[in-house]
C-alpha cells in the first residue's frame, strides 16, 4: 500500500482525507493495526510550542524622503538593536537581542525582560515599535538620521526567518553542584533538586518522522499561527544523533529552518520570553502535517512518550565544560509524570514547552486541512538523514 502527496491532497479536496493528530493517531494504530492505519489515515497533525532561540524577523521597512541607508548604520525597534548588515532598508532582528542599556548579568541573576522576541510579540499583535536609525549618510541616501514608529501594516515586508528550530529530541537539564544555576533550560535547584526538559513528545514533528522521510525542503507547516515553509535543515543539524532500535534518536538531532509571512501570524503563537539569568528568546508554535504515505510512515506516527528517550545532562559542569557525559536516560512518558529517576535518585521533573498548546496546534492543523485551508506540499529536496553522513561538529577554527 502507498499513497501519494498528490493524491492525499486530492482527497482534500473533495473533502474526504482522513486527518488524526498524533496523538489520536496512537489509538488508531493501538486498535486497528499498522496496515489497517496505513490504509485508512491519510495526514497525521502533529504540534510543538516552546522556546526556540534561534529565531527572528527580516524586514523592508520601505524607503524615506529622503532616503537614509540603515545598511552598515544603526538601527534601533523599541531600544533592542537590530542587525543592519544587509541592504539599505533591509533589517534582521533576532530573538535573543537586548537593548543596550540592559543590566545583564551584573546585578546576577539578570531579569533580561525585554529582547527581539518581545518586540516581534508585539508587531504581531498588533502594535507599533519605535524605529531610532543612525547612518553616516552617502550621495545616494543623505540622510542620517531616522526617528519613528511603525506596526506591520505599514512597511513592505516581514518576514519570521528561523534558522533553527523543532528540535528533534532535547537532553533533560539537572545541576549536581551546591549552587542554583541560571541557564537557558531554566533555573536548576542545587544537588539534583529538579530536571528541566523540553519537548512536546509523542507530539512533537519530527519524532513523528524520524528518518526525514515526509519533511523537506518546501514542505508547508503552521508556524506563529500562520502558514510557512522549511527553508533548509536548520543549525546544529545532526541525522548521526544516536538512535534507539526504533529509530528514534535519544539525543538532540533534527533540526529544522523556517521561514514565513509575519504578517500572517500572532501573538498567541510568538512570545517573547525571558529567562532569568540567561536572556531573552522567544517561544514559537510549529505544527507539520505528516502525510501517510506507507505503512513505515504510519509506524512512526504511532510513536509513544514511553518509546522516546532522552539524555539526562548535569548543567553545572558536563555541559558547559562539553565532556559528553550523561547521567542516564529517561522516557517522556516518566519525564510528563513529574519525577524520574536519576542515579538511584528520585527527582521532580518539569517542562519548558507546553503539551497543551502543543496538542492545540496539532488540533487547529487537523481543522485547517480538513476545511480545505490547507493542503500538503511535495518537498523539493530532502533534508540530510541518518546514512548521509552528516554530523555536527564542534568547533574546530584556531582558537588563540
Amino acid at each position: 500500500m502507498a499513497k501519494t502527496i498528490g493524491e492525499i491532497n486530492e482527497r482534500i479536496r473533495k473533502g474526504e482525507a482522513v486527518v488524526v493528530t498524533a496523538e489520536e493517531m496512537v489509538s488508531v494504530v493501538e486498535e486497528k493495526g499498522v496496515s489497517e492505519a496505513a490504509r485508512e489515515v491519510d495526514v497525521v497533525t502533529t504540534g510543538t510550542f516552546g522556546p526556540m532561540c534561534s529565531s527572528g524577523a527580516y524586514f523592508n521597512t520601505g524607503h524615506t524622503a529622503p532616503k537614509i541607508k540603515l545598511g552598515g548604520g544603526r538601527v534601533f525597534l523599541n531600544d533592542v538593536p537590530a542587525y543592519t548588515g544587509l541592504a539599505a532598508v533591509d533589517l534582521y532582528l533576532g530573538c535573543t537581542a537586548i537593548p543596550d542599556d540592559d543590566p545583564r548579568n551584573r546585578d546576577h541573576p539578570g531579569d533580561f525582560r525585554y529582547g527581539g522576541g518581545h518586540v516581534i510579540e508585539e508587531l504581531v499583535s498588533g502594535k507599533e515599535v519605535k524605529i531610532e536609525a543612525e547612518s553616516y549618510g552617502t550621495d545616494c541616501y543623505p540622510r542620517r538620521r531616522l526617528e519613528g514608529y511603525f506596526d506591520l501594516s505599514s512597511i513592505n515586508e516581514a518576514v519570521l526567518f528561523n534558522p533553527r528550530n523543532a528540535y528533534q529530541n532535547y537532553a533533560v537539564a539537572v545541576n549536581t553542584s551546591s549552587r542554583t544555576i541560571y541557564t537557558y533550560m531554566g533555573i536548576l535547584k542545587p544537588d539534583m533538586g529538579n530536571a528541566n526538559f523540553c519537548s512536546a513528545g509523542q507530539l512533537s514533528p519530527l519524532l513523528n518522522d524520524p528518518m526525514y522521510l515526509t519533511v523537506g525542503i518546501g514542505s508547508k507547516v503552521f508556524l506563529g499561527g500562520g502558514v510557512g515553509y522549511v527553508a533548509w535543515h536548520g543549525t546544529q543539524h545532526n541525522p548521526s544523533a544516536p538512535r534507539g532500535d526504533n529509530g528514534i534518536p535519544q539525543a538532540p538531532a533534527g533540526t529544522l529552518s523556517l521561514i514565513g509571512d509575519l504578517k500572517g501570524m500572532n501573538g498567541r503563537w510568538l512570545r517573547g520570553t525571558s529567562y532569568l539569568g540567561y536572556g531573552t528568546t522567544m517561544t514559537v508554535g510549529v505544527g507539520i502535517p505528516i502525510p501517510v504515505l506507507n505503512e513505515e510512515v504510519c509506524r512512526c506516527t504511532a510513536v509513544k512518550d514511553r518509546d522516546i528517550y532522552a539524555p539526562v545532562i548535569e548543567y553545572s559542569h558536563d555541559f558547559p565544560q562539553a565532556t559528553g557525559k550523561i547521567l542516564g536516560k529517561v522516557s517522556y512518558a516518566d519525564l510528563k509524570n513529574g519525577r524520574i529517576t536519576v542515579e538511584g535518585r528520585e527527582v521532580p521533573s518539569a517542562p519548558l514547552s507546553s503539551y497543551p498548546r502543543a496538542k492545540e496546534i496539532a488540533g487547529i492543523l487537523k481543522d485547517w486541512i480538513e476545511q480545505k485551508q490547507f493542503y500538503l506540499t511535495e518537498p523539493v529536496k530532502g533534508i540530510p538523514g541518518p546514512d548521509s553522513g552528516y554530523a555536527q561538529q564542534p568547533f574546530k577554527g584556531r582558537q588563540v
